[in-house]
């Protein structure tokens, strides 16, 4: 069992403070590895909840690892997502205030494989080809200052 659903038996559906890790990997040519998450139908990076007293970048390989098979060899910080942009009511009912830790990460190794509870496929898109309105609500400022800092 996790914090995150510990804490949903307490207090069902009402809003939580939500505290995030996850990982954009950029492969050696520019592109950004996405998933098309099971729940919203949007595309999104890989990414989770913290764990009782886990250290954030341990939460992100441990993210990326279970979403999309890949294992972060280096990890470079990249953006804090928080405040009312990344409130969101998850299709379930659960609402949450994000605070969102975000790594990029071009240096990376295993077999690309999404968790098809959460992902049903992955795909590296060119920056250029992303449409904002296909990525998930609660990460759409991530992508957009992406791409305002890298096209």
């Amino acid at each position: 069992m996790s914090y995150i659903s510990d804490l949903r038996k307490k207090l069902g559906h009402q809003t939580i403070i939500q505290c995030a890790a996850s990982i954009i990997i950029v492969n050696p040519e520019g592109e950004l590895l996405l998933g098309k998450r099971t729940d919203n139908g949007y595309w999104g990076y890989s990414g989770g909840s913290l764990e009782i007293d886990e250290e954030v970048e341990d939460c992100a390989r441990r993210e990326l690892k279970e979403e999309m098979g890949l294992i972060a060899d280096e990890l470079e910080f990249f953006y804090i997502n928080s405040g009312k942009q990344c409130h969101y009511i998850y299709p379930n009912g659960d609402e949450v205030s994000n605070i969102e830790i975000i790594y990029l990460c071009h240096k990376y190794h295993g077999d690309i494989a999404p968790q098809k509870e959460e992902m049903s496929e992955l795909h590296f898109f060119r920056p250029e080809d992303i449409d904002i309105d296909m990525i998930s609500p609660p990460i759409r400022p991530v992508i957009k200052e992406y791409l305002k800092r890298f096209l």
